[in-house]
């Protein structure tokens, strides 16, 4: 598609500094929208941004930080006037058996994904109120089917569709519609830590023989974000190539 979905619209995108969170920053962009792009890692944020070009903004921020989230969205609104896109994004692995994952890895991951997620829509909806807008969280297919070595990451993933859900319904009547995308195995630097085995193998399950790319998910976000959504919220779209069918 080359079309302009989004001209005026202004957006916030959490761990946008590399990945599938860079992918929608960009194609947000591509489609006229202006975009400010949070990562733990200002260096990376501010990098992200100026490739990206203007209307482009690398802000620093902590997601699981309420401070961080609300000076991050004060922040976009003083630049911008207000705010009409959040994407939830900003995700951390920490692997391992049950029986050898930490109680910290747990709650790292936890809290990175959920309450990060949490503290994401909360936000963006006060700031969206009276206004409308478009909440987009990134679960993941983990959420759904469950992954060994991932019970962290699984039951932070499943929980990001309940608090869609959830939220979807509060907001609804407020214009504010929230979503999730479900991404499969996706290319991606945390992908890439995978063993090649293990990615051969996680391959192999889906019914299109192959691993995404981030401008795949990257692109269900713009629909989600833009009118030709405008009749869909609590929905959660799968980007996997059919795997958890």
């Amino acid at each position: 598609m080359t079309g302009r979905l989004l001209d005026g619209r202004r957006a916030v995108v959490t761990g946008a500094g590399q990945g599938i969170g860079l992918a929608i920053a960009r194609e947000l962009h591509r489609h006229g929208a202006r975009v400010a792009l949070l990562d733990l890692d200002s260096e990376r944020a501010s990098v992200a941004a100026a490739e990206i070009g203007d209307d482009a903004l690398g802000v620093a921020a902590d997601v699981t930080s309420e401070s961080d989230i609300a000076d991050a969205a004060a922040a976009v609104v003083a630049e911008w006037g207000g705010i009409d896109i959040w994407v939830n994004n900003a995700g951390v692995t920490r692997d391992a058996a049950m029986r050898k994952m930490s109680v910290d890895d747990f709650d790292l991951v936890i809290g990175v994904h959920l309450r990060g997620s949490w503290l994401g829509v909360r936000q963006a909806a006060a700031v969206m109120y009276g206004h409308g807008g478009s909440i987009i969280n990134i679960s993941s297919m983990s959420g759904k089917i469950g992954n060994p070595g991932q019970t962290n990451y699984s039951a932070a993933k499943a929980g990001i569709v309940g608090l869609t859900k959830a939220s979807a319904k509060e907001q609804a009547r407020h214009g504010i519609r929230v979503n999730a995308v479900q991404p499969g195995l996706i290319r991606t630097p945390m992908t890439a830590a995978m063993s090649t085995e293990a990615f051969a193998a996680t391959e192999s399950t889906i019914p299109m023989q192959r691993a995404g790319e981030p401008e795949e998910v990257a692109g269900v976000v713009v629909f989600l974000a833009s009118e030709l959504a405008s009749y869909v919220t609590g929905a959660v779209i799968e980007v996997g190539g059919g795997r958890g069918m």
